[in-house]
């Protein structure tokens, strides 16, 4: 009975050493969240694009206000430039009706307040080499008719330097004295005389 016993036990002790061993509990790794990813990539894709047109859009923006105020740049000074010219050329078509300058007392030189108007003038005689001019010279009736002869000659000598100065050549330019013999006003005082102490820029007699 010892010898059964001993068997059974030796039987189920080879028994329980031959049997496969259990595997060890080990913890399931959840599958990861695809849609939430997804989601996620898709939102940063979305704000990617938004900034992106964004900047674009601000570009554009700032390049239409840089072209818009560099246009507005150019039409302000063209205006500008177009309005300098047309009261240069006034000036100029002014100082070209006044066919007189004139003098101070026992003076022969040009008075500064006279420079434009020969220049004007002299730009005139340069533009057009057929033109011809002859400067008459005058004095008012005080002093002798010699020394106001000899006054209103240097008066129109000196006017003729400054309209070849200006650009004239002197064979477009003759000179003439008629002393006091022409007064441009009948009197005798200051108002008068201011008047004939003058150089006359005589187109027509130099035709």
């Amino acid at each position: 009975m010892k010898k059964i016993l001993l068997s059974v036990l030796l039987l189920n002790l080879l028994a329980a050493c031959s049997s496969a061993p259990t595997k060890p509990d080990v913890a399931e790794v959840p599958p990861a969240n695809t849609s939430a990813n997804a989601d996620t990539a898709a939102a940063q894709a979305a704000a990617d694009a938004q900034a992106a047109a964004d900047a674009a859009a601000a570009k554009a923006a700032a390049d239409a206000q840089a072209a818009a105020d560099a246009a507005a740049a150019k039409a302000a000074a063209d205006a500008q430039a177009a309005a300098d010219a047309a009261a240069a050329q006034a000036a100029a078509d002014a100082a070209l009706n006044k066919a007189s300058v004139y003098f101070a007392t026992n003076v022969d030189a040009v008075q500064a307040a006279d420079k434009d108007t020969l220049l004007a003038h002299g730009k005139k005689l340069a533009g057009d080499a057929k033109a011809k001019v002859r400067v008459e010279g005058n004095a008012d009736e005080r002093g002798s008719s010699e020394y106001n002869l000899a006054l209103g000659q240097r008066r129109a000598k000196n006017t003729k330097k400054v309209l070849v100065l200006s650009g004239a050549k002197a064979s477009q330019v003759t000179t003439v004295s008629y002393g006091e013999e022409k007064p441009a006003a009948a009197g005798h005082d200051e108002a008068a005389w201011s008047q004939n102490r003058r150089v006359d820029i005589n187109y027509n007699a130099g035709k």
